[in-house]
């Protein structure tokens, strides 16, 4: 096979492993003048097969995240600013910003936290991540646990690959649950090469496979990001977008965990706090039995109920208009049971990625 070198204003490269480029307006301004004997071969940088052989954009995808991720923290930053505004008379979640404002200028101003930066409107990447995700290997509800559900954020990232490199299945979910809902992963999945690969979002997208709410799994153990929590009672607090309750409200509506279902965070010792109101956490807010910092691992021995499920009257039309899954398990629960479920009011929500309808 002959081969040619031509400069595009897109990034190829010729390689041996190949997919054919069949852009309309090419072939008919180029190839048409190329003699049909010969074949050209091209592939588009950064774009890889996933799972299904699916071609995956690596840059595109991670670009996409980047601005919505942008998008969603400015969306926080405003919203906290309007709460706090208000007071706890007005909204009732006022305190909760307080408490994770605090948090933030702390990390902030110490540098206790790494990469991303600045830390505000995060799960904090903090100091010390790698140790915490040690002593968290190092729990016996980790070492026998067959499937963890791990959060996507940048801190719990070694939790993920201490799950794919000890043999268990890894339950991701899609950052903001954009773009679909979890991803399973498994070491057989995976070369060593890859699994490190494999723990990051644009990994979780490449190589994880995709499930939906009829997925027969059992999650033995979940793994959260914080903000802050109370080591006395385990009262938790997340970035406030509520993706952490949802994932685990869904995860209760397909059967995957219990009441008995332990939940781990891994934190910061400064992210440890002691004024978190029990009494006005909201009935989705999920608590914690273990916190695991660089120094400690703690068992709150909580008392807080975990959440049954999705609590519909909590989710805002704007909400459930971003999130596919959430449609399709309302529309689902609304067939059975032939009734119309609640929604709270409407809401400022940050833009989400363009999906195709199904």
């Amino acid at each position: 096979m002959d081969s040619i070198v031509i400069r595009f204003s897109a990034p190829f490269t010729l390689e041996s492993n190949y997919c054919y480029l069949t852009t309309k307006n090419f072939k008919s301004n180029f190839l048409s003048s190329i003699p049909r004997t010969k074949s050209f071969n091209f592939k588009l940088e950064n774009q890889t097969k996933g799972q299904n052989g699916v071609v995956f954009d690596e840059s595109a995808y991670e670009a996409e995240r980047l601005s919505l991720d942008a998008k969603a923290r400015q969306s926080m930053a405003e919203t906290s600013k309007r709460e706090v505004e208000m007071g706890t008379e007005d909204d009732p979640k006022a305190w909760k910003w307080v408490i994770r404002k605090r948090v933030w200028d702390l990390m902030e101003t110490r540098n206790f936290s790494q990469n991303p930066r600045p830390v505000h409107h995060r799960i904090p990447n903090f100091v010390g991540a790698a140790v915490a995700a040690k002593n968290l290997g190092g729990l016996e509800e980790f070492q026998v646990a067959g499937c963890v559900k791990v959060n996507p954020d940048s801190p719990q990232k070694q939790v993920r690959f201490l799950t794919l490199s000890g043999g268990k299945k890894l339950l991701t979910p899609q950052p903001r649950l954009r773009t679909g809902f979890f991803s399973v992963l498994e070491s057989s999945m995976l070369s060593p090469s890859t699994i490190n690969e494999a723990c990051t979002s644009v990994g979780v997208a490449k190589y994880g496979r995709p499930i939906g709410l009829d997925e027969k799994i059992k999650v033995d153990l979940i793994v959260i990001g914080s903000v802050a929590v109370d080591p006395k009672t385990g009262a938790r607090l997340g970035k406030g977008e509520g993706f952490a309750e949802l994932e685990y409200g869904m995860l209760r509506y397909m059967g995957a965990i219990d009441d008995s279902t332990p939940v781990v965070t891994s934190v910061h010792d400064c992210q440890l706090v002691d004024d978190i109101p029990v009494e006005k956490l909201l009935i989705h807010d999920v608590p914690v039995d273990i916190i695991c910092t660089p120094t400690q691992v703690i068992f709150t021995n909580t008392t807080i109920p975990k959440p049954q499920g999705i609590y519909w009257d909590k989710l805002s039309p704007e909400k459930l208009g971003q999130i596919r899954i959430l449609r399709e398990l309302k529309s689902r629960i609304e067939r059975e049971t032939g009734q119309k479920l609640p929604s709270s009011p409407s809401e400022k929500l940050p833009p989400t990625a363009q999906r195709k309808r199904r």
